[in-house]
């Protein structure tokens, strides 16, 4: 079992009420992301300020396992982003509300992480998508280190290579998940079908998704073996 949850490890980030809604709201869901950033929760929490569509996560997990809160996790903004037009493609009838039904029923957390890696002959960098020549290329100003590379047979979401999250995020991430499924009285089973669009994780389904749950185009988080154990440790 993981180490119990200390609330006054939090960081609690002095965020604006006008970036996130400050209705309460029943949670059903938690939902990891990583933010195709460097290791640091400030660079993230400036960008979200200067955007006025109420993006955020309740909470961003820094490399070195840090947990920033940057509002209640009884509140909500928006993190997912599921377009209408793909929840009806999906069956959904109420898909014109289900994305904010969806933001408004989970918890979300942000893992500081470059995400998807390109390899040139310097090394891997993170990747940016190139309009044209249709194609992911090499943000060359950062490189990724060898050891902080996982590698896939094949390509998870257009990936073979992604960067890895740390020890101390994955902790975190335990100790944070098991506190806030205790909190709201959701299932700490591992599904196995999280690492693709699930049916379930669009439904609503109480438990424990990704991004990747919900969008076909997204590839946060990415199946890093010891995050999967860690999960299923959990249950």
């Amino acid at each position: 079992m993981p180490t119990s949850l200390d609330l006054s490890e939090l960081v609690q980030v002095n965020f604006p009420e006008t970036q996130y809604y400050r209705q309460e709201t029943s949670k059903s869901q938690i939902c990891l992301h990583h933010t195709v950033s460097g290791p640091y929760a400030q660079g993230v929490i400036d960008w979200w300020n200067q955007d006025t569509q109420r993006i955020a996560t309740h909470f961003i997990i820094q490399k070195d396992g840090t947990i920033f809160q940057l509002y209640s996790s009884k509140y909500w903004a928006h993190h997912l982003g599921v377009k209408s037009t793909f929840l009806k493609q999906m069956g959904f009838a109420d898909y014109g509300t289900r994305n904010v039904l969806l933001n408004q029923s989970s918890v979300a957390m942000e893992i500081t992480n470059w995400g998807g890696l390109v390899k040139d002959n310097n090394g891997f960098h993170p990747a940016t998508w190139d309009t044209t020549l249709k194609r992911y290329v090499p943000v060359t100003k950062v490189t990724i280190p060898d050891q902080n590379v996982q590698t896939y047979s094949k390509p998870f979401r257009d990936f073979v290579y992604f960067e890895k999250y740390s020890s101390e995020q994955i902790e975190s991430i335990s100790r944070l998940v098991t506190y806030l499924c205790d909190k709201y009285n959701i299932s700490k089973d591992y599904n196995e079908d999280m690492w693709d669009v699930s049916k379930k994780a669009l439904g609503g389904i109480n438990g424990i998704y990704g991004h990747v749950s919900m969008r076909p185009d997204k590839s946060d988080p990415h199946p890093q073996p010891e995050l999967i154990d860690m999960l299923k440790s959990l249950m």
